[in-house]
This record gives structure tokens, sequence and C-alpha cells, in this order.
């Protein structure tokens, strides 16, 4: 799903909001979740999962075209982890899929 298509599921569920608006609440949220994220807060959404941010930490890595050696910098990174009713949900309907032969 993209951004544009959550938008459109936003205006189509609820019909007193129109294009616009649903397209301003969705950036909203997203550019409020970004903000947090950015400040080093911990987003939770309760039965959807957390977002956080994690340190990975300064490593050596490989240049894949010479092979030679190169420090990789320390970097901070969002992180999702889901929540145990969508775990449960994906879970259950990954299932429901496989029982009808068909890919998730």
């Amino acid at each position: 799903m993209t951004r544009s298509d959550l938008v459109e599921e936003l205006a189509a569920r609820f019909a007193q909001l129109t294009h616009r608006d649903a397209e301003y609440a969705v950036k909203t949220i997203l550019d409020a979740m970004s903000d947090a994220l950015v400040r080093g807060h911990r987003i939770e959404i309760r039965g959807f999962g957390s977002f956080s941010v994690t340190r990975r930490p300064p490593r050596i890595g490989r240049n894949p075209r010479s092979g030679e050696s190169v420090q990789i910098p320390e970097k901070r990174v969002p992180h999702f982890k889901p929540g145990k009713a969508l775990r449960e949900a994906v879970d259950a309907k990954t299932a429901e899929l496989d029982a009808k032969g068909r890919k998730a």
C-alpha cells in the first residue's frame, strides 16, 4: 500500500472527508511520526506496533567491486516491531491462504 492508496482508502471510508482533507490528514500523521523519530522518541500504536530508533554500531565492510575493507560509520535507523494483534492477524491470513494453496 502506498501513501496515495492510504489517502484513497481514508477518503472512501469517511464520506465527509474530501480527498484533499484525507491527504492532509495522512501527511500530518506521517510528518508527526517522522518528527518524533528524529527527536529520538518511541511511537507506540496499540494493536499495531511500535516504532523506535536503533543504533547500528560502526563496522568494517567490503567494497564489492574491489574487495577492499571500508569503514562503515555508526548509524541510527528506524525500527518497527509489530504488535501482537497485527502479528496474529497476518499469521491467520497467511495460514488461510496457504490452506487454499495460494501464495501469501
